[in-house]
Formats: C-alpha cells, sequence, structure tokens
C-alpha cells in the first residue's frame, strides 16, 4: 500500500509541474515582480481604477504562485511522512486533500478564455411545464445560490419574475467570485426534472423543464467589439417585479432594453436610480451579444437576424429524476450521481470540473 501511495504522490507531483507549465508561472512570477514594483511607485494612486485593476492582478497572480508552491511543499511532506510511518491511515485525511486540491488547480488549465476570470450573469427561465416548471425554476436557484455560498462567493438577484401561483416564471442573479463565469459558463442549457406531481390530487409523474442562461460580466467592455447603434436599441422603463429586496419594491426605476435586431431583451431593477439599471441592462446587454459572437464566429453582429433563442434551449444538458428512481445525469460528460437531493443542496462540483474538460 506504501508504494501504492508513493506513486500516485509522484504522479501528483509530476502533475503538478505539467500545470506550472501550462500556466506559464516563471512568467507570472516576472509579470507579479513588475506589477509590484510599479504599485511602489509615487504616482501609483493616480488613476484610482488602474490601481485596483493592478492590485487585483497582483493579487490573482500571487495567489496561483503561492497555492502551486504550497502544493508541492504538501507533496513533499506527505511523501517524507510515508516513509517514516507505519500506520499509512493517519495520513488518509491530508492524502485525499493533496489530491482534491491538485483536481482543483488543475482545472485552471482548462480556464483560458477571454472572460473567463470575470464574474457572471446567471439566469433562469422556467420552459414547458406550467406550475411544475416555475417550482423546478426556483428549485435550481436555490441549487446555485447553495452552490455559490459553499464557494464563499458573493450574489445579487437583480432581477426576479414571480410565477402566477408559485414558484419563478424568471429570474436573473449577478455572481462575484473568482473565475465565476468559466466555471458555470457550460451550465448554460436546459435542465429537465423527472418527479412525481406534489401539485396535483393524482401525484402524476412530471417532467418540468427550465433553461439555463450564463454570460460574463463586462466591466470593461471592447467598444470595437461589441458595437451597438443608438437606433438598434430600444429603452422603455417597466414596472419592477422586485426580487423582495426594499430597493426594488420602493421604486419604479426598473428598465428595458431590447436590442431591435436580434430580438434580445434585458430587465435590469436591482439599482435606485434607473440610469444606473440601463446602465447595468446595457452591460448585460452587449455581454448576450458577445456570447452569440463567441457561439458563432462566422457571422458579425450586424448579420444576426430574426428571434434569437437561448443556445441550447430544447437541447437538455442535464436530467434530474427524482422518480420512479433517483438519478442525475450530465448528457455531456456521462457524470452522474445516485442522490439527486445531495446534488439539489448545490453539491455540483463534480459536474462543473467534468465540463470543464469538454473541448
Amino acid at each position: 500500500m506504501s508504494k501504492n501511495s508513493k506513486k500516485i504522490l509522484e504522479n501528483l507531483k509530476e502533475k503538478i509541474l505539467e500545470i506550472e507549465e501550462s500556466l506559464d508561472i516563471s512568467t507570472k512570477q516576472e509579470v507579479l515582480n513588475s506589477l509590484e514594483e510599479g504599485s511602489r511607485k509615487p504616482n501609483f494612486w493616480g488613476n484610482n481604477k488602474l490601481a485596483q485593476d493592478t492590485l487585483s492582478q497582483i493579487s490573482d497572480i500571487r495567489s496561483e504562485i503561492e497555492n502551486i508552491s504550497q502544493l508541492k511543499e504538501d507533496i513533499d511532506t506527505l511523501l517524507s511522512l510515508i516513509s517514516e510511518t507505519e500506520n499509512e491511515d493517519s495520513l488518509k485525511e491530508d492524502f485525499e486533500k493533496v489530491q482534491k486540491k491538485v483536481s482543483e488547480f488543475e482545472s485552471l488549465m482548462f480556464l483560458s478564455g477571454k472572460y473567463d476570470k470575470n464574474n457572471a450573469t446567471l439566469s433562469i427561465h422556467a420552459g414547458q411545464g406550467g406550475t411544475e416548471a416555475n417550482d423546478w425554476t426556483e428549485m435550481l436557484l436555490r441549487m446555485y445560490t447553495m452552490y455559490i455560498k459553499k464557494k464563499g462567493w458573493k450574489y445579487e438577484i437583480t432581477n426576479i419574475l414571480k410565477g402566477n401561483e408559485i414558484g419563478i416564471a424568471t429570474v436573473t442573479m449577478d455572481i462575484y467570485g473568482k473565475y465565476a463565469y468559466g466555471i458555470l459558463k457550460r451550465e448554460h442549457g436546459t435542465h429537465r426534472l423527472i418527479r412525481l406531481s406534489p401539485f396535483n390530487a393524482q401525484n402524476l409523474r412530471q417532467t418540468s423543464f427550465a433553461g439555463v442562461e450564463v454570460i460574463p460580466i463586462l466591466e470593461d467592455i471592447d467598444q470595437k467589439e461589441i458595437e451597438i447603434p443608438e437606433g438598434d436599441i430600444e429603452f422603455k422603463a417597466v414596472k419592477s417585479g422586485g426580487p423582495g429586496g426594499q430597493n426594488v419594491n420602493k421604486t419604479s426605476s426598473a428598465v428595458q432594453i431590447t436590442h431591435i435586431p436580434t430580438g434580445l431583451t434585458v430587465h435590469y431593477s436591482a439599482q435606485r436610480s434607473q440610469a444606473q439599471n440601463k446602465e447595468k441592462a446595457l452591460k448585460i446587454l452587449k455581454a448576450k451579444l458577445w456570447k452569440i459572437l463567441e457561439e458563432n464566429r462566422l457571422h458579425e453582429i450586424d448579420e444576426i437576424k430574426g428571434e434569437y433563442k437561448i443556445a441550447g434551449w430544447g437541447n437538455q444538458i442535464r436530467n434530474y429524476i427524482l422518480h420512479p428512481y433517483k438519478l442525475v445525469k450530465d448528457l455531456r460528460t456521462g457524470v452522474e450521481s445516485s442522490d439527486p437531493e445531495n446534488v439539489l443542496d448545490g453539491n455540483i462540483d463534480e459536474f462543473l470540473e467534468s465540463q470543464l474538460r469538454i473541448q
């Protein structure tokens, strides 16, 4: 058993070196040194936003370098302890922690997209299934918010429309966390629930659908990449559905922006000011258009005509089956769980990590 454990740790050490090379840690160390030197200059805070961005870069790069260094140290320590101990079981917890950390860090190799480091906007829309679909949308909202809390991220619900009877017809939230977009982007698509209906006397089996949409939050948008002529935008003030927060319910500042060529519509109501809501809605619209360009690289914005449907709608990516048996299965990766209640409690790491390897 000791030989096997040593072999696993030696393989992990080799993997760490591969990750280090893939992430170009040596170059990042040079970049870090340069940024830190710049941050010590007297005029560093002359441009507050640039200074904040620089500090954020320093923090991100330093974290990667320190994590790599710590993992190497942890593996070396375990190799030494395994050689010295007669009771390997006492090291089992540390052994599993190192394996998990390496797996999580390996995920960074697959998070090299243009906006993968960005925060994310996630929307859930009830699909076919009426009342059932509205309830399913609320269940998915709970799943994602629980996952976000477990990650130590933050979120803000920016728009919500309640169902006619129960549940939620549509909800949008901004998610703030390192690599939030890169980690969550492949949740984009249709999620299907199969269960015994709690909403009819016959307790029949019911299938419900909900569409999940994930886009990056683009703080600094390249105007050459996403430029929208004023004539292509229709703006109007609307009555807010409200996320249950005091701000939205006490104001009438909610806005709706429609991109006329594509039919894309964005609602935003989180801010007190109509101007702020309009600005936020426009950023979301640009992010949606960026996603279209990303998925249709041969098209330019002015070539995208007619009704646009959310990518993956009607093409389910994951099934959540509560009856006649219990199973959650991702149809793209084949990853399964026989404990759907655990998954719906926000424990979706296995699904998300496997998705990162989809090329």
